[in-house]
């Protein structure tokens, strides 16, 4: 039987557990649904041994919920990159790590053979030689060794970049890394590098920093590279609506990376051929991203997409097709030109893809042709008690913005709805 371990093999499925059960923190233990109940606490064990001192804990009819609680202003370090930390290793992974460094760091360069030799003579372990192989190539890929060619064999030799030297010849290096390890997307890199120099981020605080979001840095390399190369991808994503988790795959044409502004959430704009569309998928609800081959098409679907992202309020599509009719929507507001200029600042700042009007004195129209008008209802109701006029849309839209209204003078109103809080 083996035992507990911090460590982790598969990063997805911790992934899973940290989003379902601490991130959201809408499930309890009965709701594990993987393995035993052995394995549910070991998952949480391992978990709350990362996140010491960022956990909330509360008791509902259903169970003991647990939950990340972090003023991330407060914090300089995200405590979630510790899961990137946790991989496992095997016994030959980590003998050779120290033994092939130890070697290369006393000679110029070596080739396969000359390797197999010194670890034998040197501390009187054999490895077989594919096993040095693939832990030399999965070195070279990292630029921890440098491969080179001599003729026919290939010879090894350590890279002789350190982070202590760069740290030292450049000024300000540091500060830039302990920036880029707090803010940046893939800040776990900067993080590690923070790490391997025995440093700390002692500068940066970020008020709005979305940690959660850093959970899905381990699918962007493979994104951002399948849009350089111009590749399909294949995505399993999966969904929880109406308490059924779903599962889905599909094969699509990636174009562009989106960063909410008021969520923090990242999404994932594509092209999905077989419905010849657009759609967003938020990445914090794909398990897994595979590239596939080159697409033929690539620059007729990326025009395409640089005409119809324009009538985007944010990453959402809306029903449409490929081709398809904007829904236009009209919002009046007033606000004092002599008292506010704030206000009509705000809407010049904020419209994205709409145009704004002055209409008379102190009165003004916002004009916005977007695929989805549910995307700026949200933001259109922060200029609540400046809104003398909605026109256009969709009725669904109109009816959800009047249905909040009404719901929230119900709330502040009093009278008969005085138990509502």
């Amino acid at each position: 039987m083996s035992g507990f371990s911090e460590l982790i093999k598969n990063f997805e499925k911790t992934r899973d557990y940290l989003r379902d059960f601490f991130i959201y923190g809408y499930k309890v233990r009965g709701d594990f649904d993987r393995k035993s109940a052995r394995t549910y606490d070991d998952e949480k064990r391992r978990i709350e041994s990362w996140l010491n001192g960022c956990l909330k804990y509360e008791t509902s009819q259903r169970g003991r919920q647990t939950s990340i609680s972090v003023d991330s202003g407060r914090i300089s370090e995200n405590p979630l990159y510790k899961a990137f930390y946790a991989k496992s290793f095997t016994d030959n992974d980590i003998k050779l790590h120290f033994l092939l460094l130890d070697i290369l760091s006393d000679f110029e360069s070596l080739t396969l053979k000359e390797l197999i030799e010194k670890t034998d003579e040197r501390f009187g372990i054999l490895f077989e030689e594919q096993t040095v192989r693939n832990k030399l190539k999965e070195y070279a890929d990292e630029g921890i060794v440098i491969a080179e060619r001599r003729g026919k064999t290939a010879c090894f030799s350590l890279c002789p970049d350190r982070v202590s030297d760069y740290l030292n010849e450049l000024p300000g290096l540091s500060d830039a890394v302990k920036f880029y390890s707090a803010a940046g997307v893939l800040g776990v890199v900067g993080d590690s590098i923070l790490k391997a120099a025995d440093m700390e981020n002692d500068l940066f605080f970020i008020k709005h920093n979305y940690i959660v979001h850093t959970l899905e840095d381990s699918l962007l390399p493979e994104i951002i590279s399948a849009i350089e190369q111009k590749r399909f991808l294949a995505l399993r994503t999966f969904s929880s609506r109406n308490g059924f988790p779903k599962e889905n795959e599909n094969f699509a044409v990636p174009m562009q990376v989106s960063i909410s502004v008021q969520t923090g959430r990242r999404y994932l704009i594509a092209f999905i051929p077989q419905y010849k569309r657009f759609n967003s998928f938020r990445l914090d609800f794909l398990r897994a991203v595979k590239p596939g081959e080159i697409c033929p098409d690539y620059d007729r679907i990326r025009e395409k997409y640089d005409k119809n992202i324009v009538r985007c309020f944010g990453a959402s599509f809306g029903e449409r097709r490929e081709t398809g009719n904007v829904t236009p929507l009209k919002v009046t507001f007033t606000a004092d030109e002599n008292t506010e200029p704030h206000i009509i600042q705000r809407l010049l700042r904020e419209k994205r893809c709409g145009k704004l009007t002055r209409v008379s004195e102190n009165l003004y129209e916002l004009d916005i042709d977007v695929f989805d008008p549910m995307e700026p209802m949200h933001w259109i109701k922060t200029f609540i008690g400046r809104i003398k006029k909605l026109e256009g849309g969709s009725e669904s839209a109109r009816r959800m913005f009047f249905s909040d209204i009404k719901r929230m003078n119900e709330m502040y109103n009093g009278d008969s709805n005085e138990h509502i809080q």
